[in-house]
């Protein structure tokens, strides 16, 4: 099965990890066909483990010896990145230059009872929808920053979570597909 692993915290300041050592840590752990995609922790591998519980804990652990850190494993397959992108979740957002779309992937299952939309105390993000494991979030960028994960977006959706922009998801996938065997 390939897998894609979302890394959450791969070369932000003070953690930076070059991506072929990140990509030996997996192929050491005897994971096949291990490819990464941009600096930001994305890493494809295929495996025959099917409890994605057991095979997250073990790249985590095994993550977290070598860097001196702990790492939230996001794993997602292909069809389920297809089925998230198809939903077309920002189709109602109007994109301007202070505002930017993302799906926080998350290890935790998602509470199906949130009440949507919910917009953080601080008016810099809005939860806008979610599957099971993903929350669809649209940034507001205060003063040309983005606001900080820690926080709104951690009580309600979890720490063990990673963000990526939802354009980016789609050029992931996109990469994943392009070397799957």
């Amino acid at each position: 099965m390939l897998y894609i692993a979302f890394l959450r915290g791969m070369n932000v300041p003070g953690r930076s990890v070059k991506m072929e050592y990140l990509r030996s840590l997996f192929t050491d752990m005897g994971l096949d066909s291990v490819r990464s995609y941009i600096q930001s922790g994305n890493v494809f591998f295929e495996s025959d483990e099917t409890d994605r519980a057991v095979l997250g804990a073990r790249i985590g652990g095994h993550l977290a010896q070598a860097l001196g850190y702990e790492v939230a494993v996001c794993l997602r397959t292909v069809p389920e990145l297809e089925a998230l992108i198809a939903l077309d979740p920002f189709k109602g957002v109007t994109v301007t230059d202070d505002l930017r779309c993302c799906v926080v992937f998350t290890t935790e299952r998602i509470d199906p009872d949130l009440v949507l939309p919910m917009l953080s105390p601080k008016k810099d993000m809005e939860i806008i929808g979610h599957t099971g494991y993903d929350a669809f979030v649209v940034w507001y960028l205060i003063k040309g920053k983005a606001p900080a994960a820690k926080g709104f977006q951690e009580r309600v959706l979890g720490h063990d979570a990673t963000t990526r922009f939802f354009h980016t998801v789609v050029k992931i996938l996109d990469a994943a597909k392009k070397g799957a065997t």
